[in-house]
C-alpha cells in the first residue's frame, strides 16, 4: 500500500508543465482578445478558439515528445544537431529574432494588461503602474525570486478562469448560437482578432518554455505518456477557459446590443477598459470590477515575469551560453524584452487596441517557429519518437491554416 501511494504521489508530482503553459497564454491578451471577440462578433469566432487549441497541442506535443526523447531542449537542438554552418547561423538568426520580437510584443501586452487591471482599481494614472510592474518583473527575475509569486499570480489567473466558466453556466447562453460559431466564417473587419485569438493560444515562446520545463520534470521516454496526458489536458482545458471568456462576452455586449437583455448587466458597449469587467456581473454582482481587476493584474504580472525570462532562456539555448540566470547575457536579454514593454506601454496609444496587436504579431511570426519545431521532429537523433506521416500531415494541415489566416490578414 505504502509504495503504491508513493507511486502515485510520486506520478501526481510530475505532472504540470502543460498547466504552465496553459495559464501562460490565460493572460491579458487572452482575456481582452477574447472579450473583444464576443463583444462585436458573438459566437461568430468559437470556431477560431477550437483550431487554435487544437494546433497548440499539436505543437507542444511534438516538443515534448522531440525533449523526452532526446533529452535536448528545442533552442539547443536546433543548433547542436545542424551540421551546416549557414543552415545553424540561420536558424539561430531566425530564431533569435522571431522570440525576441515575439516576446517583447507580448510583454508590451502583458505590462498594459497588468497596468489596466490596477487602473481599474485605483485612480492613479496608468504610467504608475507600468513603471511599477516593469520594475518588479526586473527585481523579482535579477533576484531569481519569482517562483513562489509566480505560482500566487497563476492561481488568480486560474480562479479568473474558472470565473469565466462558472459565469457561463450562470447567464445561460443560446447553445444552438454557439453550435453556429463552430462553423468557420470571418465576419466583416474581423480578421485582426482572427490573428490575434491564434497568437495569443499558440504562443511561439511557450513553445520553447515548455521543453525546458518538461526535462526539469521528467526522466525521458518513460514519462512519455504522462507528458501527452498534461499537454492533452490542460491545453484543452486552456481553450475551453477561453471559449468561456467569448461567450461571456457575447452574451455581456453584442446580445445585449442586439436587444437580447440579461439581468443586472447595464453597459452594451466597451468603452473603457473597466467595461470588460462587465461580463462577469452575473457571478460578482458590485465586485465584478474588484475581481477582475485582481485577476487582470495577476495574469499581467505573471506574464510580465514569464515572457522576458522564455525569450533569455531561449536565447541562451540558441546561442550556447551558460543556462545560469545570473549570466550577464541572460540578464542583458530579459532586461530589453522588459524596457521595450514598458517603453511602449508608456506611449499614449490605446491600450486594448496595442494588446491585440501583440497577440497579431506573435501570430504572424508563428509559421517560422512552427517550421523549426518540424525540422526537429524529422531528424534521426529523435529514433522512434521521429515524426511519422500521419503526424506531418496533421502538422501540414495546422501550418496551412496558419498561412492562410495569416495571408487573409494582407490582403
Amino acid at each position: 500500500m505504502e509504495n503504491r501511494n508513493g507511486e502515485k504521489k510520486t506520478k501526481r508530482s510530475k505532472l504540470g508543465p502543460g498547466f504552465l503553459v496553459a495559464a501562460a497564454f490565460i493572460g491579458p491578451g487572452t482575456v481582452t482578445t477574447a472579450t473583444l471577440a464576443g463583444a462585436q462578433h458573438g459566437y461568430a469566432l468559437m470556431w477560431v478558439v477550437v483550431i487554435a487549441t487544437l494546433a497548440t497541442i499539436v505543437l507542444q506535443e511534438m516538443v515534448g515528445r522531440f525533449s523526452l526523447a532526446t533529452k535536448i531542449d528545442v533552442a539547443s537542438a536546433l543548433v547542436r544537431l545542424t551540421a551546416v554552418k549557414w543552415l545553424k547561423w540561420g536558424f539561430q538568426i531566425l530564431g533569435f529574432l522571431a522570440i525576441i520580437v515575439g516576446c517583447a510584443a507580448y510583454e508590451t501586452g502583458n505590462i498594459i494588461g497588468g497596468s489596466l487591471g490596477l487602473e481599474i482599481l485605483t485612480d492613479r494614472p496608468r504610467y504608475v503602474w507600468v513603471i511599477l510592474i516593469s520594475g518588479a518583473a526586473v527585481v523579482l527575475l535579477w533576484q531569481r525570486s519569482y517562483k513562489f509569486i509566480e505560482k500566487f499570480l497563476i492561481a488568480l489567473v486560474v480562479v479568473m478562469g474558472i470565473s469565466f466558466f462558472i459565469t457561463v453556466v450562470i447567464v445561460k447562453p443560446d447553445f444552438s448560437g454557439i453550435m453556429k460559431g463552430f462553423i468557420p466564417v470571418i465576419p466583416p473587419k474581423s480578421i485582426l482578432l482572427v490573428l490575434a485569438l491564434l497568437g495569443t493560444t499558440v504562443v511561439p515562446y511557450n513553445l520553447f518554455l515548455h521543453s525546458s520545463t518538461i526535462l526539469k520534470k521528467w526522466k525521458g521516454k518513460q514519462d512519455m505518456s504522462l507528458m501527452r496526458k498534461d499537454t492533452y489536458l490542460s491545453i484543452g482545458l486552456g481553450g475551453v477557459i477561453t471559449a468561456s471568456i467569448i461567450v461571456t462576452a457575447a452574451v455581456a455586449f453584442f446580445l445585449q446590443e442586439k436587444g437580447i437583455k440579461t439581468p443586472d448587466i447595464e453597459t452594451p458597449v466597451i468603452k473603457t477598459p473597466a467595461d470588460l469587467a462587465v461580463q462577469l456581473t452575473p457571478l460578482y454582482g458590485k465586485l465584478a470590477k474588484v475581481f477582475f481587476g485582481i485577476g487582470l493584474f495577476g495574469a499581467g504580472l505573471s506574464s510580465a515575469i514569464t515572457a522576458p525570462y522564455a525569450a533569455a532562456w531561449t536565447a541562451s539555448g540558441l546561442f550556447g551560453w551558460e543556462k545560469k540566470e545570473e549570466n550577464w547575457r541572460f540578464r542583458v536579454v530579459f532586461l530589453v524584452v522588459i524596457l521595450f514593454g514598458a517603453v511602449v506601454s508608456i506611449l499614449d496609444l490605446e491600450p486594448l487596441h496595442m494588446i491585440v496587436v501583440a497577440q497579431v504579431t506573435n501570430a504572424v511570426l508563428l509559421p517560422v517557429v512552427a517550421l523549426f519545431i518540424l525540422y526537429l521532429l524529422n531528424k534521426r537523433e529523435v529514433g522512434e519518437y521521429k515524426n511519422r506521416l500521419v503526424q506531418n500531415i496533421l502538422f501540414v494541415i495546422v501550418f496551412i491554416i496558419i498561412v492562410l489566416i495569416n495571408l487573409k490578414n494582407f490582403m
